[in-house]
């Protein structure tokens, strides 16, 4: 058994509270909202992020981030990726120094581009050791997982023991862990998937058809590895569960996020009355501006990226978007 902390009380870090429970750890929730602790330590429920969910009863939640830290072993990190820098500096002064730390939030810092395990090495560095900080990553809704539908997902670290950690301590018979030291490859592979499931879903909204979000969804892999292969990612890790296995789930699931922005703005909807509509956050709004940003610095083209920036941002048409992606200059499909 190890006690967790659980760094936000959205839909996965609730979620993933229901998996540590039932597999014998103590958990204690930090929420933003104190209605929401109130409904998780009286009614066992979190209805605003997971309805129909129930929360095993050793689970408590408190809104005082110091009771979280409290004794924690680990420190999931739950919280939307644009928050993990100020919530990680709120954070810093409870920790002793020898918790492992567990990130899930998928996107990349505006302005200085950096992963969430970078954000969190930056902030953390002169309490915790770079070694004792992970991510998990990959296909997992957390509609899915709190119903113990079966989940493929991946653990990786700069370290090999803290990657193996981690997969111990998440593994159920419900929720497999897999490893992939390939830290930058991972989160890569997270992030830019949600730009893609933006863009799927402006296709479905638009009714731009099968064949289109098809292609979409290859280029959009390809877009993947051309950033994480520059940063020094491997090939293969676009392949797996982080890179092509998220990229099909939140393109094309009910539960996307950002799916559903996309297919809104498909439909004619602006960003912002998408947005205003919303509880949760799709994180690939944000992302969208940090990796066109990032790509045109690094000078690694991503044409669908930029397109997406531009509908999302300069009000392009989808359709005009889509026409200037197929109209580009003829090249060969497997070049890098």
């Amino acid at each position: 058994m190890k006690k967790v902390g659980i760094i936000g009380a959205g839909s996965f870090g609730t979620a993933l509270a229901i998996v540590l429970a039932r597999a014998g750890n103590d958990v204690i929730m930090w929420a933003r909202e104190s209605e929401i602790a109130y409904r998780i330590n009286n009614f066992h429920d979190n209805r605003d992020y997971l309805p129909e969910v129930t929360l095993p009863d050793s689970v408590e939640a408190v809104t005082d981030i110091a009771d979280a830290l409290e004794e924690r072993e680990l420190v999931l990190f739950a919280t939307p990726s644009h928050a993990v820098r100020e919530v990680a500096q709120r954070v810093k002064p409870h920790l002793q120094g020898n918790e492992l730390v567990v990130n899930v939030a998928k996107g990349i810092e505006n302005d200085t581009f950096m992963t969430m395990s970078q954000v969190l090495t930056e902030v953390l560095k002169d309490q915790i050791d770079e070694n004792n900080i992970a991510v998990l990553s990959g296909p997992s809704h957390a509609e899915e997982v709190s119903k113990f539908n079966p989940t493929a997902i991946v653990a990786s670290s700069n370290s090999k023991r803290t990657a193996r950690m981690v997969q111990e301590i998440f593994m159920t018979p419900m929720f497999r862990v897999y490893l992939n030291y390939d830290i930058i490859g991972v989160e890569v592979g997270g992030s830019v998937k949600n730009i893609m499931a933006l863009a799927a879903g402006i296709v479905d909204g638009a009714e731009l058809g099968d064949n289109t979000k098809a292609a979409l969804m290859t280029r959009g892999l390809h877009e993947m590895k051309r950033l994480g292969m520059h940063l020094g990612a491997s090939q293969d890790t676009f392949s797996g569960l982080t890179g092509m296995g998220d990229l099909i789930v939140t393109c094309t699931s009910r539960h996307s996020r950002n799916r559903y922005v996309g297919y809104e703005i498909g439909t004619g909807k602006s960003l912002e009355e998408v947005t205003s509509e919303m509880l949760m956050i799709a994180e690939g709004i944000k992302t969208t501006r940090s990796v066109r940003g990032w790509s045109r610095k690094l000078g690694i083209d991503m044409p669908i990226t930029d397109a997406v920036y531009q509908v999302l941002f300069e009000e392009v048409d989808p359709k005009d978007a889509l026409y200037e992606l197929m109209t580009r200059v003829p090249k060969e499909e497997i070049i890098i």
